[in-house]
């Protein structure tokens, strides 16, 4: 089998999720999309002509962002026209597929240069009715004839989902605020630092004037105290009436009856709602020879897993444990991991289950400091990934992220 390698990955800032007052959210998701392909193409002097495919990921395909953005970005980016481009779609988890796709096109010997990314623009998705929304929705049915899915698989929720999880797991308010804290301040650690300066690339407006060239997200002022003060969001929505009487919290309760469900995550403990962007450069062996390209990693594996549905978010500890079985390696030999922090206990569990040294963990921070532009995060973590190992001069990192309908994506790479 060939080699996979990474050539170079780019991201934009992460600007606030909020219709109309994000320093992103007056543009247009293929702009964004268009922005980071611009960039990958620029650094590594790319002939656009020579490269095979590009595969992006959206979680939410409508409206702007319908319409295979891959595609249309790559013609927005001046790219060759022969540059063809798709588009995904597996929720949070579709930015590490679409890197999996990427790596396995190349690993097949069918394509050799190819790039991967997402894109994802919450400003514009929030303002979506709930019908067009992809997850956390009323019973959905399947055909005629078959069992409705939600009498199959009962779906709630993510938020609730999260709570739910705390609550059978016995993790407490405490510990999901401490680790909220932990993300901050290192986030704010990295930024300081200037550990995503390799990767981040500014957004400039159609006028050439700045868009945004930072993280807009991270509140470093966050204190414990703070933490502790902010009312659980979760609650009032896990009874919201889906229709004849059905909720989130009963859709829980149909699978598991005895749980009574504690809230726990809000807004400072949960991912936040950003607009973003991100691309990655695969290669083959050959064609970064060709070209004078440098491979900055390679490949080692990658797995997917789907896990309980009605949970949502438990998938990423069986994905992990995948990867590294694929890849021949155990948890100890992992130097950087990048679990998604969707919400608090995703991480939390995470650490635990595997029993991980958590300074080894999102070493510079997750999305409950950051902010989790959807159908983009996966790609960026695999860029922070990469960036981090070669800062601390660590040989793997592992990222994995849940997806709804209870999914996981993983990937394992290696710093060459």
């Amino acid at each position: 089998m060939a080699e996979a390698y990474i050539i170079d990955a780019v991201r934009t800032p992460r600007g606030g999720g909020k219709p109309g007052k994000g320093a992103l959210s007056h543009l247009h998701p293929q702009h964004l999309a268009a922005t980071v392909l611009a960039a990958i193409r620029d650094r590594n002097n790319l002939d656009t002509a020579t490269v095979d495919d590009i595969i992006w990921s959206t979680s939410s395909q409508n409206g702007k962002q319908g319409g295979d953005l891959g595609r249309m970005a790559a013609l927005s980016a001046g790219y060759d026209i022969t540059a063809s481009g798709t588009t995904l779609d597996r929720f949070c988890g579709g930015g590490i597929s679409a890197v999996n796709f990427a790596a396995a096109t190349v690993m097949s010997g069918m394509e050799d240069c190819v790039i991967a990314g997402g894109t994802e623009m919450m400003s514009y998705t929030t303002t979506f009715a709930a019908e067009q929304a992809n997850a956390g929705l009323p019973p959905r049915m399947m055909g005629s004839g078959h069992q409705a899915l939600d009498e199959l698989h009962p779906q709630s929720n993510q938020g609730v989902c999260g709570d739910a999880i705390a609550t059978l797991e016995g993790i407490s308010r405490e510990d999901l605020d401490a680790l909220a804290l932990v993300s901050q301040q290192r986030a704010d650690r990295a930024i300081k630092e200037g550990r995503f300066a390799k990767s981040l690339i500014p957004v400039y407006n159609r006028d050439g004037t700045v868009a945004l060239d930072r993280e807009e997200f991270p509140r470093p002022e966050t204190t414990a105290e703070g933490l502790a003060a902010l009312k659980p969001s979760f609650a009032a929505l896990a009874d919201f009436d889906l229709g004849g009487g059905m909720t989130f919290r009963k859709q829980i309760n149909r699978r598991y009856p005895d749980l009574e469900i504690q809230h726990f995550h809000h807004a400072g403990n949960s991912s936040g709602v950003v607009d973003g962007a991100a691309a990655v450069l695969l290669t083959s062996k050959e064609y970064a020879e060709k070209n004078g390209l440098k491979p900055r990693a390679r490949i080692v594996a990658y797995a997917n897993i789907g896990d309980d549905p009605t949970l949502m978010l438990n998938a990423p500890v069986p994905a992990a444990k995948k990867v590294l079985e694929k890849a021949g390696l155990t948890k100890d030999d992992i130097d950087v991991w990048e679990i998604n922090e969707a919400f608090s206990v995703v991480a939390e569990k995470f650490i635990r289950d595997l029993d991980l040294d958590r300074e080894k963990v999102n070493i510079n921070g997750g999305s409950m400091a950051l902010g989790h532009p959807i159908g983009a995060t996966g790609s960026i973590l695999i860029g922070t990934a990469l960036d981090e190992l070669e800062r601390s001069g660590g040989r793997y990192g592992l990222v994995t992220m849940c997806a709804a309908g209870g999914m996981a994506p993983a990937i394992i790479i290696e710093r060459i």
